[in-house]
């Protein structure tokens, strides 16, 4: 089993996040780590939790108050008809959450549908729990959603899983009500299991984000599953959770959260209890800031980078997923085997502008960019002007 981790591949993110501590005075736009602080109500309960020294050892699934708060929250505010707060399991984060889940699901050879961009510890994750990842394109002219049709193709009798991650990280494509429907007919009619990775639920600035969950029958089938890191500006704290009905599969999540974690820290978890049961205020004032700052991205990039790079404003999560003009990449000498690859090269070096390479997220993506716009005004205007600095030394041939 050890060798078989040689096969998986390490995320081109954590390459990029490597290179980047070796840059003097970087944007960091290559991490989607929102700028905000945590809210107050988060922190203040992190304070009371160390001043009563709660610094011990914590039921393997989570302490019972938090279960209770985050079934409540999906009952509530998702519409998924949790029966207790027994279904719930604190994760250490949503990329533990993800982990425990494709390892409680997925048997050697499972297929596994998965949009194509997407988030490459995804696949990564199939594959480290046996399954295949199967990546079917998200349609840029859909604005970033599924033609349905060719999920519909993409299944065989080995798909065991269809993973759905709306809005979609990197292309902030929202799925629609009418789309969720029809994948949760598919679902049925094709005796699928779905993992609703909804990492950024609270970023949606066009639509609405609809749970797969909360459809007539679909949590039966459905494993719904999140994480604080977005919404609260936690990302380095780590807590997650997600929601199984069947108990024999929850029992298998459950051990592998007890041999991978043992528990989520005490510490994090009364504060993620803060966090829920105070005001949500910070969700909805951070999204405001969210959409004035992808707006001013998109505003400069068309200043910064005139001819180089194309896109339109996602409709969710918070980043630019845009296309390189190969023909400008060309006649100004940045090329390789990799477009994508050599144009995040040359930001890094020449611009000091942290970028993440379209290929990483599907080989279908090459010759695309994700930039984060969840970083602070003054770091997104400083990586604006560099770039225009940069680029405009580049000579065309």
């Amino acid at each position: 089993m050890g060798k078989f981790y040689d096969s998986v591949p390490v995320s081109a993110i954590v390459r990029i996040r490597d290179m980047m501590y070796t840059v003097k005075d970087p944007f960091r736009l290559d991490q989607g780590d929102v700028s905000f602080d945590a809210p107050d109500t988060f922190k203040q309960a992190v304070a009371k939790a160390m001043t009563e020294n709660r610094t011990h050892y914590l039921p393997t699934a989570g302490i019972p108050p938090l279960r209770k708060a985050f079934a409540a929250k999906m009952q509530k505010k998702d519409g998924i008809p949790i029966g207790s707060e027994e279904e719930v399991l604190v994760s250490n984060g949503g990329t533990h959450g993800l982990y425990a889940v494709f390892h409680a699901l997925l048997e050697p050879g499972d297929e596994v549908i998965i949009p194509e961009p997407e988030w490459p510890p995804t696949m990564a994750m199939v594959k480290a729990a046996g399954g295949v990842p199967v990546q079917v394109p998200l349609r840029e002219e859909l604005g970033w959603r599924w033609n349905i049709t060719d999920v519909e193709k993409a299944i065989t009798p080995k798909t065991r899983v269809l993973y759905l991650n709306s809005p979609n990280n990197p292309s902030g494509g929202v799925l629609t009500r009418k789309d969720i429907e029809q994948l949760a007919q598919i679902a049925r009619d094709r005796n699928l299991w779905v993992v609703s990775d909804e990492a950024y639920e609270d970023v949606v600035y066009k639509g609405e984000h609809v749970s797969i969950a909360s459809l007539p029958g679909m949590y039966d089938r459905t494993i719904p599953v999140y994480t604080l890191s977005k919404s609260y500006a936690i990302t380095g704290v780590r807590v997650g959770y997600f929601a199984i009905k069947d108990p024999a599969l929850r029992d298998r999540a459950l051990k592998i959260i007890l041999y991978t974690t043992s528990n989520v820290s005490s510490i994090a978890q009364y504060g993620a209890l803060g966090a829920m049961e105070g005001s949500q205020q910070c969700i909805a004032d951070f999204k405001t800031e969210l959409l004035i700052r992808r707006d001013m991205f998109y505003k400069g990039l068309q200043k910064a980078a005139p001819g180089v790079f194309s896109g339109t404003p996602p409709d969710g999560a918070f980043y630019a997923f845009v296309k390189i003009n190969a023909d400008w990449a060309k006649s100004a000498g940045i090329t390789g085997p990799s477009l994508s690859w050599a144009m995040a090269e040359h930001l890094i070096k020449h611009a000091r502008i942290g970028c993440v390479p379209g290929v990483d997220f599907g080989a279908g993506c090459e010759g695309y960019m994700r930039f984060c716009t969840c970083r602070s005004r003054e770091e997104l205007t400083g990586a604006l002007a560099s770039m225009k600095e940069t680029l405009s030394r580049v000579p065309a041939r």
